[in-house]
């Protein structure tokens, strides 16, 4: 009997992690081929790639558990096939997506102002409680503007309104540096596929671009590593003083 139970329970851990090979392969491919899934879609459902774009961004910054969808690429992506197909119109994309992100942080904000202190009392397989504590202390040093600069960094802008809600940060300066943050990385981003998607070299290479913008984004988090980590190394304990 308990063999067959063990027998049971290995065959379910190989399925559920053969089904998160695959996820994981369709994830990249759809990162890959961005353009591709994109055009499709507008292609396919036109004006109602606006709502589709729009709940992607809302869920990228507004639930702490979906940290992994496309933000950055997606933006500069769907400024390009715009200028390509011409379905969408950039001027009504850009406030769309910008009033998602601004839903999205303010979900995340109220989430972790109600509840998050209430739920993650200990750590999850997606959010370490040191984690909420290390950006709180963050937000001590640098102030609100790390809303600003969590946008263009991958998870981090995820977790940041979170933990602006977890710490207590007031609305009312909460709401301005998210505004800013909101116009700032949708603007840019989105105006930079539209102009930049239709040259040669981008139209060409639109896969090899895609990841620039994600390694780009990513810097941030790779140079933290490495001083976090020169840190630890040089870190040397105090020896006791001797009378």
């Amino acid at each position: 009997m308990q063999n067959a139970l063990f027998l049971r329970a290995f065959q379910l851990n190989d399925f559920l992690k053969l089904i998160m090979l695959d996820l994981l392969t369709q994830f990249i491919d759809i990162i890959r081929h961005l353009d591709v899934h994109l055009e499709n879609i507008m292609r396919e459902y036109e004006l109602g790639t606006y709502l589709i774009l729009a709940l992607i961004i809302f869920c990228e910054t507004g639930l702490v558990v979906t940290p992994f969808l496309p933000g950055d690429s997606l933006l500069f992506a769907a400024g390009a096939i715009t200028a390509k197909t011409g379905i969408l119109s950039i001027w009504l994309l850009i406030p769309l997506l910008f009033l998602a992100a601004i839903l999205g942080d303010n979900t995340n904000y109220f989430f972790g102002k109600y509840l998050g202190g209430k739920v993650f009392t200990r750590d999850y397989w997606f959010l370490k409680k040191s984690y909420i504590d290390k950006t709180q202390e963050f937000y001590e040093r640098y102030g609100g503007r790390t809303l600003v600069i969590a946008r263009f960094v991958p998870i981090v802008r995820t977790f940041a309104p979170f933990v602006a809600g977890v710490g207590s940060m007031f609305y009312s300066r909460f709401i301005g540096y998210c505004l800013a943050g909101g116009a700032l990385w949708v603007t840019t981003l989105t105006l930079a596929g539209y102009f930049l998607g239709s040259q040669p070299f981008v139209k060409n290479n639109f896969e090899i671009v895609i990841f620039a913008v994600i390694g780009i984004s990513l810097i941030p988090i790779v140079v933290e590593f490495i001083r976090a980590r020169l840190k630890g190394k040089n870190a040397t304990p105090k020896s006791d003083d001797h009378v």
